[in-house]
């Protein structure tokens, strides 16, 4: 798997829109997503393993949850699997919780991104469940991998993201507006 301080590889895919989906129709569903289209922003990426599942909605609607939250933090917020964009449009509409989900979805059907990031599962042939926050300069600042059958804590991806924010020492369990360490009190 890529490790923290390397540059997140160059993509270039196609995603459906994270617009409501009373503003989505047959022209305007599909986008192109690429590694410079939020340059210069904190950038949020999860990966899951496959649409029409059951653990993924939970993590992707609780993650859509949060988007303002991320926003407001100057992080655009990305998911992506290796399902193709017309699934991805299909489980959007059917899927209650996934309707109005404010996320671009981005389909890696060639498998490129999900492969050079070392997250393709050998077993199962998907995307492994991944996140990854990657700086203003690409740089590529926390990583996570949870087994296929666990998902993950969007509040622990936000609580290490307002950490990296910082950019001080945060001990263990630090939250947004605790103390950070002062290492000129620390070595006094």
């Amino acid at each position: 798997m890529i490790s923290v301080g390397e540059k997140f590889p160059e993509f270039k895919l196609t995603a459906v829109d994270g617009k409501p989906l009373a503003d989505i129709n047959i022209d305007n569903v599909f986008t192109e997503i690429t590694d410079q289209t939020y340059a210069g922003k904190w950038q949020v990426i999860f990966f899951y393993p496959k649409d029409f599942t059951f653990v993924c909605p939970t993590e992707i609607a609780a993650f859509g949850d949060m988007y303002e939250d991320f926003a407001d933090r100057d992080a655009q917020l990305l998911t992506a699997s290796t399902d193709t964009e017309f699934t991805h449009w299909a489980w959007r509409k059917h899927q209650e919780e996934l309707r109005d989900l404010p996320i671009p979805m981005l389909a890696d059907v060639k498998r490129e991104l999900t492969e050079s990031l070392g997250i393709l599962d050998k077993n199962e042939g998907v995307a492994q469940r991944a996140v990854f926050i990657v700086d203003p300069d690409g740089i590529i600042r926390f990583s996570m991998t949870t087994d296929l059958n666990v998902g993950r804590n969007p509040k622990e991806v936000m609580r290490v993201l307002d950490a990296l924010q910082t950019d001080e020492l945060c001990p263990c369990n630090w939250s947004k507006g605790d103390e950070t360490i002062d290492l000129k009190q620390a070595t006094a």
